[in-house]
């Protein structure tokens, strides 16, 4: 008691209020140290909200590849105008996720496609070997296994499906090469599944939009080749068959707004049914033997029309049956014609000029020896008589005098059948003896 009154009376302060004192400035102390402790918080605190403000906002910086083009999507819009609405290859910043989202399309990209849907069925074990596979002759199209398509009868050209028209089958393989033209186009109007988390957008392009292709595919060839004859489509016009179906397979994605081209669409085989292979066979080979003879028939016919008047033989024998044309032109082409023509009408004119030269020579003479006809033409006529006859035995070998007889018997006449060798054989006989 003593030492705690000596206390209080020092401190002048009884023994409660110091106590009170001593807790104030500790509740003080421990006030300070919280709030210093809460301002280094809030200072960390900016730090990481400032760290995590960068890095959303970082969040936002894509990148598009070559070959690639984008659309930003704003709350599921496309953003922009004009040639803004899609990005072309670079590095581009938009609002991070969920505010915006880049949809990337391959428009560079080409992608091959394969239509077996026409084509027969065949077993694993026919594929791996890629063997056709045997059936029998005669055995029916199993329509639910056996791809096919429809083409056109060698009759009714004009009117498929009308009165007297007639189909045949075949099967074929198709590839279609596309690639994305219109980004904004595909994306709008082409169904496209939503790529599932880790997975790009093209990645799910393919597997979306190879159903639509096929579809459109299968509609144009069923279209077109129904106008086309099966030999058009395995032989004679390919192309014009192909190019059709590839410009019915463009104007469809046209029409739907695809945004997709078509780069190209080859027919990779055809054939007709195995059921009728041997039919066909021995079709080819008639086909093939008439053909060579029809070939061998112009040759043979241009042949010979260039032998007989050159380059202009068949416009020539054209102009000869056609009576309305003109003297001129006919003149003109004689005048072009070659070959065994020419020679002809070379050995013609000369004939005529040689008929002409004679037959003035002869009025020529006849000129000369008139005045003497007109005294004494009986002397005349025979000096032509004997003229004519000297002529006439100069080419004889063999000559037989005979003169007139008196009497009713007449002469006898003897040939002697053993001929003298040493005379001149005549003309036919000297032919035998060379042959």
């Amino acid at each position: 008691m003593a030492e705690e009154s000596q206390s209080q009376d020092k401190n002048g302060i009884s023994g409660p209020q110091a106590s009170g004192q001593r807790g104030a400035e500790e509740l003080g102390a421990a006030g300070k140290y919280l709030s210093e402790a809460l301002r280094i918080s809030f200072g960390i605190l900016k730090v990481i909200m400032l760290i995590l403000v960068l890095i959303f906002l970082g969040s936002g910086f894509r990148t598009v590849e070559s070959g690639e083009e984008a659309l930003v999507l704003r709350f599921g819009k496309i953003v922009g105008t004009g040639d803004e609405r899609v990005l072309g290859p670079g590095f581009k910043w938009l609002l991070p996720y969920p505010i915006d989202k880049i949809v990337k399309i391959p428009v560079g990209q080409k992608v091959n496609l394969a239509i077996n849907s026409f084509w027969y069925f065949q077993s694993k074990r026919e594929l791996l070997s890629g063997e056709d596979g045997r059936v029998r002759p005669g055995s029916p199209l199993r329509p639910i296994l056996d791809g096919y398509c429809l083409t056109r009868g060698e009759r009714g050209p004009a009117a498929v499906g009308g009165e007297g028209s007639d189909y045949g089958i075949v099967h074929c393989k198709w590839e279609l090469t596309y690639r994305i033209e219109d980004p904004e186009a595909f994306y709008c109007n082409v169904y496209v599944k939503s790529p599932r988390p880790g997975q790009d957008f093209s990645d799910v392009i393919a597997a979306s939009v190879n159903p639509l292709l096929e579809s459109v595919v299968e509609d144009a060839v069923v279209t077109s080749l129904v106008h086309f004859t099966i030999d058009e489509v395995k032989f004679e016009r390919v192309a014009s068959v192909t190019n059709r179906v590839r410009q019915f397979v463009q104007a469809k994605l046209d029409a739907i707004g695809a945004g997709i081209a078509v780069v190209s669409l080859q027919l990779t085989r055809s054939t007709w049914p195995r059921q009728v292979d041997l039919a066909f066979q021995a079709y080819i080979s008639a086909s093939q033997a008439s053909q060579q003879q029809i070939s061998e028939a112009r040759t043979h016919s241009e042949q010979v029309l260039n032998e007989a008047a050159g380059p202009v033989a068949e416009e020539l024998f054209g102009v000869i049956k056609d009576g309305s044309v003109g003297q001129e032109e006919r003149e003109l082409l004689w005048s072009q014609a070659a070959g065994a023509a020419r020679e002809r009408i070379a050995d013609a004119r000369a004939y005529r000029t040689e008929v002409v030269e004679r037959v003035k020579a002869q009025a020529e003479y006849l000129h000369e020896i008139l005045p003497e006809y007109r005294k004494r033409p009986e002397l005349v006529l025979q000096q032509i008589y004997v003229e004519a006859m000297e002529r006439i035995f100069v080419n004889a070998d063999e000559k037989f005098l005979l003169q007139p007889a008196e009497g009713v018997m007449g002469r006898e006449i003897r040939i002697l059948l053993n001929r003298d060798p040493s005379l001149k054989p005549k003309v036919g006989e000297a032919d035998k003896a060379q042959e």
